[in-house]
This record gives C-alpha cells, structure tokens and sequence, in this order.
C-alpha cells in the first residue's frame, strides 16, 4: 500500500456541503489503496474536531484553521501581483505542514482538491500528481466581471484572468487534471490548451438521500424548497431572483404556496428576503433531507453555477420533482427527469404547473430518483481514480 498526500481547502469531513461531499467520497475511496495523509483547513470550529470517520480514513492529520479575511487577501493580492483566490489560502503554517510530510513520509502520490491548494505543490516532486479542480474557477470569476460594475468589475475581471493563467501553468505540472464534468473539462482545454483532462463527476449515496429514510419536516401547504450554502454568491444570487421575480408569479396561481430556503449561514441580504411574503428562511438546519421530503417542488434558480450541482443530485434522489435553470442542469445527466427554465416567466408557469398536478410531481420525483440510482453511484463515477494515480489514462 503506497502513501498519499491529499491537499483540500476545506476539511472532507464532515460531507454536509458540496465540496465537502466530494473531498470526503474521494478521500475515502483513496483510503482504500493508501495510507492517506491529510493537509487542509478549516474554517469552521467544529471542523477542528477530529471525527472518528476522518480518523479512520487517514494515516495522519494536519488541519489549520484559517482565518485570512477577505480584505488582506485581497490587499495581498493587489500587491503581489497574485490572485485574490490563492493569497486567501496562503499559509507559511500549510507549506511547513506540507514539507514535513513530504520529508517524513514515502509518499507516492498527491491528490490536490481545488486550484487554491496547487500553490503548495513542491517544485520537485517524485510522485504522481493528480489535480482536482471540481470547476474552473476562472471562468466563475469572468461571468462575475460580466455581471459586475465599477472597480468589482475590474476586480473580478484581474481574477479571472490571473487564475486562468495560473490553472493553465498547473495543468502543465500534473499527471492529470480533473473536473466535476465534462462541459468543465471542454471548457478548462478550450482555454488553456491543457491535455491530459479528464471528468470525473460527483456521485450520490442513494442510501442515505432515500425518502423513506428521513421523515418530512410538518410543513402545509405547497412548499418550494432550495438548499444551499447561504453566504455563497450563487446562491445568494439565485434566492434573490427566485423570491423577487418568480415566487409573485407563482403565488398568484398558488397564493399558499411558501418558498423555503433551506442551509447554514444566510447573509443579512437573504435574511431580508423574509420580508417577501412567503419566503422562509430557516438558518442551519439538523438534516436538509426532512426538507426535501416536504418539498411540493425543489428549484435550482441559479444563474451563476459551474459543474454539477449536488443540491439537484440531493432532491432527485429524494424522489423530488426539481425545476433548474440551464445554468444548475448543465453537467448532470437526468434523463429528461428535470424540468429546466431559463426565465423567470418560465420558471414561474413550471412551477406552478407541477404545483396544479401532485400526481405528475410525483411520477417526476420518482423517474429521477430512479436516474439517479443508475446513473450516480459513487463507486462508478470515481472507478478511474486508481489508474490516474498509477500514471495510466483512463
């Protein structure tokens, strides 16, 4: 059994957000050839506390807290020259921590998750790298300069450009580079001209995203229901957009109806949309599946989105009827079991259409829940992980 060296921004564990869920299944699959030594951060205290599942899972832990703010990083950007994104996981701490195993340890191969870990790649390294960029950041930040105005535009726009070509020089670096789907990796070759690009999508344990295995939350009445991280851009955009321009539209055919936005950390800007009549927001909650098995209809309204959306994986598997923008559908492979809507009029009459008709919503919920079984299992999506490491293409 050889030794790796798993790179994550975020600690895998616990999986209770979407890159979280990835690095976890991708760390533990990785376990099982490995003895997997682990360097990442954390920015949420309880991720301080060493679960017994990520004890398990790996041979040794460095986990340092990160408390960069956004402001140094970006006034350390500004001046170095470097993007924002990388100066905000810059860490004299992360790159001891990363020599140390590297000294100590016979690692064989290194596992990077996301681009702002690539910075810690030694300049040297006798071992086989495989880079998991899940998107291209990159072209997040280019369709932020698109919708931004003034210096953020600028700002946005130096970002994007900075990183493309700090992902381009990456790719060079590596025995392969990874994305969440194939759109992504098309996307990441187009500009950077990079070879040895591969897909390897999200998967889902089925198991536990089961609607007879979590009872619904008691909620009445039609319920519209998102999950999400709720300080995240996208999805802050995308709540606000459903709530203002779609949600009056389809109260107006359904005036009971409620829209539930449903994850941890909501900014002050989605607590106000409370304000809107029906809207609920619910803060961190114990189990989003009791939410989803509530859920009339499951939206992914998002407007900003790269890769595959495991919030649409999570309510498909729950048997959910799930309206998406083309933006959140892009990347998964449903069958025809989404209802996809790019405008907010359109959006609206989906919805609502589903809300007429609980009996076709379920015969929706379950062809997806169905597609999903077939199509996400997670042994399946992550299958060419070993040959990549062993230096073979897939």
């Amino acid at each position: 059994m050889g030794s790796l060296l798993f790179l994550a921004h975020r600690v895998p564990f616990p999986p209770d957000r979407g890159d979280k869920i990835r690095g976890w299944h991708m760390l533990r699959h990785l376990a099982r050839s490995h003895r997997v030594h682990l360097c990442a951060f954390a920015d949420d205290p309880r991720d301080l506390q060493l679960r017994v599942e990520l004890v398990e899972a790996t041979a040794s832990r460095t986990i340092l807290w990160r408390s960069k703010g956004q402001a140094l990083a970006a006034a350390e950007g500004l001046a170095s020259g470097r993007p924002v994104s990388l100066t905000a996981f810059d860490s004299p701490a992360m790159r001891r921590a990363v020599t140390d195993v590297l000294a100590r340890e016979p690692i064989d191969a290194l596992y990077v998750f996301s681009g702002q870990m690539a910075q810690y790649l030694p300049a040297d390294v006798n071992a086989s790298v495989v880079m998991d960029f899940v998107d291209m950041d990159s072209a997040k930040f280019a369709q932020y300069a698109a919708e931004a105005k003034g210096p953020m535009r600028w700002l946005m726009a130096r970002e994007a450009r900075l990183l493309q070509a700090f992902e381009a020089q990456v790719a060079t670096r590596v025995d392969a580079s990874l994305f969440v789907s194939e759109a992504e990796a098309a996307l990441f070759r187009q500009a950077t001209g990079a070879s040895r690009v591969q897909a390897i999508g999200n998967g889902l344990d089925t198991s536990f995203y089961d609607p007879a295995a979590c009872p619904a939350v008691d909620e009445a009445g039609p319920l519209i229901v998102f999950t999400g991280q709720m300080d995240y851009r996208p999805n802050i955009d995308a709540v606000g957009w459903f709530a203002r321009s779609v949600l009056p539209q389809v109260r107006a055919r359904h005036p009971q109806a409620r829209f539930a936005i449903v994850g941890r950390a909501p900014v002050p800007a989605v607590r106000a949309l409370e304000q809107e009549p029906g809207v609920v927001v619910t803060g961190e909650v114990a189990d989003v599946r009791g939410w989803l098995a509530a859920a009339s209809v499951v939206v992914a309204p998002l407007r900003i989105a790269r890769g595959v959306q495991n919030k649409v994986l999570e309510a498909m598997a729950m048997a959910r009827p799930v309206v998406a923008s083309p933006e959140a559908a892009e990347g998964i492979d449903h069958g025809g079991c989404l209802r996809v809507a790019a405008d907010a009029g359109a959006f609206a009459a989906e919805v609502a259409t589903l809300l007429d008709d609980p009996e076709a919503g379920r015969t929706l919920g379950s062809a997806a829940r169905a597609q999903v079984q077939r199509r996400y299992a997670w042994d399946a999506q992550l299958a060419p992980l070993s040959n990549l490491l062993a230096g073979k293409t897939a």
